[in-house]
């Protein structure tokens, strides 16, 4: 009878242990669409997260991306993200001797970025400018590392979590065939005539930043994920580039990048609607163009955008035509 007893209490206690599980994700999935798991990414229970960057950010497609993923995935409540990249920006501060203008650093504005956005989560991609397109220096990688920690320390301090993505990869092809690039040991380099092996040393950038060498809470590769693609591609077409200049991919290659973000934040991405895609660029673009004068910057040549309260109208006028397209997919 012991043994019959026993088993008895185990199934018992199976049963009621599932029961509890049963409960237990009832009471967390209530009023929410995306269960709400302990374990969840934090960049899904932000309010606001806050996307910093150079040219690559600026274009915001991968932004986009993300955030359409992210609203597909019926996250509730959906954060509220804002891009405001800036082209020609670094961490560093640093600019090569031929450019039109000094680059803009991001600490110049990152303080005030900080105080009116009140993001719960930031999100840096820096690295492209930061080594200025010369070959790996020691004086350029600490400059770097120290920009990137001080970004992350500064983002803490105003109490967000920080993400890090390494820089994407830069493809020589298309300059090569234009006989754009420059060899080690040329006498100065720029961003029209880029250091041959550029992409090595972006890749030393990125596998800093991988290797959990700052206190950023999340760090995501976008470099392999891109520079395999083209290798894969290549094979079928030798000339295949995601970046006509090199350096600016097209929408591929930032949809490429956005896949990795929404994987890191436990999203697989689907296609969505070419629709739905449009306008939720259409939104991310005009909150851009609009929080990137409300913070201020001295890069010249960008456009101003609208005051935030214009912007906000519109941006809700938008937001009306998501989730209508979001109502018709389901």
């Amino acid at each position: 009878m012991i043994p019959a007893t026993s088993n008895l209490y185990k199934e018992e206690s199976e049963m009621h242990r599932s029961i509890r599980l049963v409960v237990l994700g009832i009471s967390l999935t209530v009023g929410s669409s995306t269960p709400i798991f302990a374990d969840q990414p934090f960049p899904l229970k932000a309010k606001r997260i806050l996307f910093l960057g150079d040219s690559i950010t600026n274009s915001g497609h991968y932004v986009a991306w993300v955030e359409t993923q992210v609203r597909l995935r019926d996250v509730q409540p959906m954060p509220q993200i804002i891009q405001v990249g800036l082209s020609s920006e670094t961490c560093t501060g640093l600019s090569e001797p031929d450019h039109p203008f000094p680059r803009p650093d991001v600490h110049e504005r990152l303080d005030r970025a900080l105080a009116k956005v009140k993001p719960d989560v930031v999100v840096a991609c820096y690295g492209m400018n930061d080594g200025i397109y010369y070959p790996f220096g020691k004086a350029r990688f600490e400059a770097y590392q120290a920009g990137i920690n001080k970004l992350v320390k500064k983002s803490h301090a105003a109490g967000a979590k920080v993400v890090l993505l390494t820089p994407p990869p830069f493809d020589p092809l298309p300059l090569r065939k234009k006989g754009k690039l420059r060899p080690d040991g040329a006498e100065k380099y720029a961003y029209f005539a880029i250091y041959e092996n550029y992409d090595g040393v972006l890749k030393k950038y990125g596998q800093w930043i991988m290797a959990g060498n700052t206190k950023a809470d999340m760090v995501i590769d976008v470099h392999t994920p891109v520079k395999n693609e083209v290798a894969k591609l290549r094979k079928k077409d030798p000339n295949f580039t995601l970046s006509g200049d090199g350096v600016h991919m097209n929408a591929k290659g930032h949809r490429i990048m956005g896949i990795a973000v929404a994987k890191a934040w436990g999203i697989k991405s689907v296609e969505p609607s070419p629709e739905l895609l449009k306008v939720v660029t259409q939104r991310t673009t005009v909150l851009h163009d609009a929080w990137l004068s409300e913070i201020g910057h001295k890069r010249p040549g960008v456009r101003t955008g609208l005051p935030i309260d214009k912007a906000e109208s519109q941006a809700q006028e938008l937001e009306e035509k998501i989730q209508m397209l979001l109502k018709s997919k389901k």
